[in-house]
C-alpha cells in the first residue's frame, strides 16, 4: 500500500527515505527503498526498459544498466518499481527477464555501494538487495530468466528467483555464487535459494568455494533449467512461457506460494537482524581492503 500511494503522489524521495529510515528504527519495515518511486524524472527509466504484450500477457524486462548491470541502489530502485507496475496489473501473468548488455546478464552487486560507505548508506542499499529478492521470489507471475550472457553473483541470485532458466550455450559464459572468493559470505537466503534450486550438496560446494559454472556445469547441477544458442535464448524464453501460462494461474500460484513461502518469510521474519548483520561485516577494515583490492585489481584491467 505504501508504494502504491508513493507512485499515486509521486512524493520525494528524500521523504520516502526518513520514513523509511524511522520505520526500520522501530522494527521491521515492509516497504523498501528500492520502491521509492523514480523521483528525478517521471520518463521511463534507463537502467531497465519493459516491454509488455497486452494480446499475450507477457512482459520482457530488458536490463540496460551499461557496462555490465550492476545492481546499484539506482538500478535496484528502478528495478523493483517496474516488476511491481507489472504485479499490479493483472492483465500481466508472466515475466521474462534479459540483458541489453552484450555478454552479460548482470555482474551482479555494485561493489562500489559497499566500498567506502556510510553504515547507513550500506543499510539502504542491502533492503533493496533484499527487496529484488522478495518481489521477484515471492511473484505471482510467471518468471522466466533468459541469460544471455555471464551471471555471477547477485546476477546468479536474480536468475535463481525466476520459476525457470534459459541460457546461451556459450562456454565462455559463467554463472554462480562466487561471493566467497570476494572475501564475502553470501547470506541465509542466498544459500537457502541456492539449495532450493540444486540441492544441499551442490549449494555447499558452490558457496564455499565461489564456483563460477559455465552453462554445461550448470545445467549438470541443476543452475539452470535449459541451454539454447545465444540467438535463440529470447524466442524460447517466449515458447516456454506460453507452456507455463497455458496451468490455470490460480493453482500454479498457491502451488508457488506453497514451495516458496518458508523461505520468503524467514527472510521477511529477520531483515532488520540480516541488515544489521551485513553493515557490521561489510563494514569490517578486513572486508573494506579486500574490497579495495579488488577494485584496484579490475582497474589494471581495464588500463
Amino acid at each position: 500500500m505504501a508504494l502504491r500511494a508513493a507512485l499515486r503522489n509521486k512524493c520525494g524521495l528524500s521523504s520516502l527515505l526518513s520514513q523509511l529510515s524511522s520505520c526500520s528504527s522501530h522494527g521491521g519495515v515492509r516497504v523498501s527503498p528500492a520502491f521509492i518511486a523514480q523521483q528525478r524524472n517521471n520518463s521511463s527509466s534507463s537502467a531497465v526498459k519493459v516491454d509488455f504484450d497486452q494480446s499475450t500477457g507477457v512482459a520482457v524486462l530488458h536490463m540496460q544498466s551499461p557496462p555490465v548491470n550492476s545492481l546499484s541502489l539506482d538500478f535496484l530502485t528502478e528495478f523493483c518499481i517496474n516488476v511491481e507496475k507489472l504485479e499490479m496489473d493483472k492483465s500481466c501473468r508472466g515475466l521474462i527477464i534479459t540483458s541489453s548488455q552484450p555478454k552479460v546478464f548482470s555482474a551482479g552487486l555494485d561493489i562500489m555501494e559497499m566500498y567506502g560507505k556510510s553504515p547507513e548508506r550500506c543499510g539502504v542499499f542491502w533492503k533493496a538487495v533484499q527487496e529484488m529478492w522478495l518481489k521477484m521470489y515471492s511473484s505471482n507471475m510467471v518468471t522466466i530468466a533468459a541469460i544471455n550472457g555471464s551471471s555471477p553473483a547477485g546476477g546468479c541470485l536474480m536468475s535463481l528467483t525466476c520459476d525457470y532458466r534459459i541460457m546461451a550455450d556459450n562456454p565462455r559464459f559463467s554463472i554462480g555464487l562466487n561471493e566467497t572468493q570476494l572475501g564475502i559470505v553470501a547470506p541465509f537466503w542466498f544459500k537457502d535459494t541456492l539449495v532450493n534450486t540444486v540441492g544441499h550438496r551442490h549449494a555447499e560446494m558452490a558457496l564455499e568455494l565461489g564456483l563460477l559454472y559455465n552453462p554445461s556445469e550448470a545445467l549438470k547441477i541443476g543452475m539452470v533449467d535449459q541451454l539454447v544458442p545465444e540467438d535463440q535464448v529470447l524466442t524460447t524464453a517466449a515458447q516456454t512461457m506460453k507452456k507455463w501460462l497455458a496451468i490455470p494461474d490460480h493453482a500454479r500460484q498457491i502451488t508457488k506460494s506453497m514451495m516458496r513461502k518458508p523461505t520468503v518469510e524467514k527472510l521477511r521474519s529477520e531483515r532488520e537482524a540480516d541488515i544489521n548483520n551485513f553493515v557490521s561485516f561489510i563494514t569490517k577494515d578486513s572486508i573494506q581492503k579486500s574490497l579495495r583490492m579488488y577494485i584496484e585489481m579490475l582497474k589494471k584491467r581495464k588500463g
